[in-house]
């Protein structure tokens, strides 16, 4: 009676939500998963570089100028990044970025367009700037939604095509901004900060509202998660597409305004090869290549890393292929860690 006993006992289903319980992942666990542990890893990371900074270059790295100069490195890939951001986000790709913003720099440094701003205002060459690069942007979404070219294919031709127009319309030379105003207002410190990177905290914070709090970026998540479901959900996927990589473009220009004013000149040679280092920080930082999840603040923070990594470098005296090296290295490290993650089942979308 007691060996019965026993059986029966041992047979027993388990209680209602027992393997529930057992199979379910403790708090910590999905703290780690979740978008919150991911940025908290970022953070740990640009802290490790910045203890490695000051103590092997002590009271140089740790100077509140040189901190500056850092983020001031930072804004210009850090713009692009934004509008990258959300590109990736739809499981797209832009490698055009670059060319555009050496192109919207060429045509905004034009001499008609400087003299036209001499007379009118100063703000003509900033608008010449962004909409070159917003046109340039919208003209990679029309081919890519309506053309159904796949988005590494066109916008690699676009990066071909702005360079080689930036490198015709200045005749391969370097156009020098005259307009003292214009360099006067994006070259200023505002509170002692340079207004750089007052740009880059307002496009960060622009695209951190516009991911995670409005209906644009719950449909940019969506297309990335899955395309066919969306449409079949009522999102116009073809349209949506068009304002992402116009949007990619628009912070392309911008990024050349910003470009302008550090080096005073407009040149078809700007923005080359910038778009591999926007790709890495947007993948360090936590988006997904293959879309569905996107996140601004870990696209600020992959950035940072990038920068303040070359400064320790730079710092230090070191080689720049050892710079390059340590680059690649933290890309691998990054992609491996979001292919593990992304086995563990579906996470937040956005941050």
């Amino acid at each position: 009676m007691s060996e019965q006993k026993t059986t029966i006992l041992t047979d027993a289903e388990p209680l209602p939500g027992a393997s529930q319980q057992s199979d379910r992942p403790s708090a910590l666990k999905r703290f780690l998963g979740g978008s919150a542990g991911r940025n908290l890893g970022l953070v740990i990371a640009l802290l490790v570089l910045i203890i490695i900074g000051t103590v092997t270059a002590g009271d140089r790295f740790a100077d509140i100028n040189n901190v500056l100069t850092i983020i001031r490195y930072a804004s210009i890939v850090g713009v692009i990044s934004i509008g990258m951001t959300f590109v990736i986000t739809t499981g797209g790709i832009d490698l055009s970025v670059g060319s555009v913003m050496g192109l919207a720099t060429v045509v905004a440094s034009l001499s008609a367009v400087q003299l036209a701003s001499a007379q009118f205002s100063w703000l003509l060459m900033i608008v010449i700037a962004l909409l070159v690069g917003a046109a340039a942007g919208f003209v990679n979404g029309m081919i890519i939604a309506y053309g159904r070219v796949v988005a590494f294919m066109a916008t690699l031709a676009m990066l071909v095509g702005a360079r080689g127009l930036a490198e015709l319309i200045s005749g391969r030379r370097t156009q020098i901004v005259a307009n003292n105003e214009f360099l006067d207002i994006v070259r200023a410190n505002v509170l002692g900060v340079p207004v750089l990177i007052w740009i880059f905290a307002v496009v960060a914070i622009a695209g951190w509202f516009l991911l995670n709090r409005t209906t644009f970026g719950r449909r940019t998540v969506a297309i990335g998660g899955n395309a066919e479901a969306s449409r079949l959900a009522g999102i116009n996927v073809k349209r949506h597409l068009v304002y992402v990589y116009t949007l990619s473009g628009l912070t392309a220009g911008i990024a050349a305004v910003m470009m302008l004013g550090r080096t005073t000149a407009g040149t078809s040679t700007h923005g080359t090869l910038v778009e591999l280092d926007v790709i890495a920080a947007v993948v360090v930082g936590g988006t997904l290549l293959s879309g569905g999840r996107g996140t601004i603040v870990g696209t600020v923070l992959g950035v940072l890393i990038f920068a303040t990594l070359i400064n320790v470098f730079t710092q230090n005296n070191l080689d720049t292929s050892v710079q390059a090296i340590a680059k690649g290295l933290i890309i691998v490290v990054a992609v491996l860690l979001q292919q593990r993650f992304a086995t563990r089942g579906p996470s937040s979308g956005r941050k």
